[in-house]
């Protein structure tokens, strides 16, 4: 059986493309997962990760340790590439929506950190308004010409959603403003079930990283 290696479901967005790409296309899979920044938690990923990083997919004597990778070879090997839409220039514009998040979004990425259990205030520099437009202008351009073809970026769920959970996640904790047709694919990554069952698990952990907790709790 496949084995996942992954971090704290409550605040390792790289762990949740595949883990949620894996049970939403009902995959099944060994978890294992190491808390980071625990005392320990580099001995423990040693076992598994030639990088120390997570998330890591263990198929036979096969691994594979980078998210993305993880996502295109479980399409490819499992799902006869039914993460992926169906034509060469959909798949290319998939890939590219996927690699954009793979490589980008710095300003997202350190000042919205994941944190799945939390709702947040933090204030937007011009920094992450441009980053958050950016996003929200690619999930409009794709759910305007897609959205009769079901609830997902490109109609049915792909890898590019895998990828964006994990954003989905961050705009929901720190209450970032969303456009019309955002805001509808938002609700329909929310009511995904692979996608609550990481939030489930998520609020089932006890680790508290204090680098993660940024921002003010909004008031009940």
């Amino acid at each position: 059986m496949l084995k996942l290696v992954i971090g704290n479901k409550n605040y390792s967005s790289w762990s949740m493309r595949p883990w949620v790409l894996l049970s939403h296309f009902n995959i099944a899979f060994d978890e294992v997962r190491v808390p980071l920044f625990s005392d320990d938690y580099q001995e423990k990923l040693a076992e598994f990760s030639p990088t120390l990083k997570v998330p890591v997919l263990i198929d036979g004597n096969t691994t594979i340790w980078d998210s993305l990778a993880i996502c295109e070879y479980v399409s490819e090997k499992y799902l006869s590439g039914a993460p992926l839409p169906a034509t060469a220039k959909e798949r290319a514009i998939c890939r590219a929506y996927c690699a954009e998040m793979h490589a980008g979004f710095f300003a997202i990425r350190n000042q919205l950190p994941m944190n799945c259990r939390a709702r947040k205030k933090l204030s937007l520099n011009s920094e992450l308004d441009a980053e958050i437009a950016r996003i929200l202008g690619l999930w409009d351009e794709a759910r305007e010409k897609y959205q009769d073809q079901g609830p997902y970026l490109f109609g049915d769920f792909s890898i590019a959603d895998a990828f964006y959970a994990p954003v989905v996640m961050r705009f929901l904790t720190y209450g970032v403003s969303l456009s019309p047709l955002s805001q509808e694919y938002v609700a329909n990554m929310v009511q995904n079930e692979a996608v609550q069952a990481w939030v489930q698990g998520a609020k089932s952990e006890t680790e508290v990283l204090p680098d993660f907790e940024l921002g003010e709790p909004l008031e009940s």
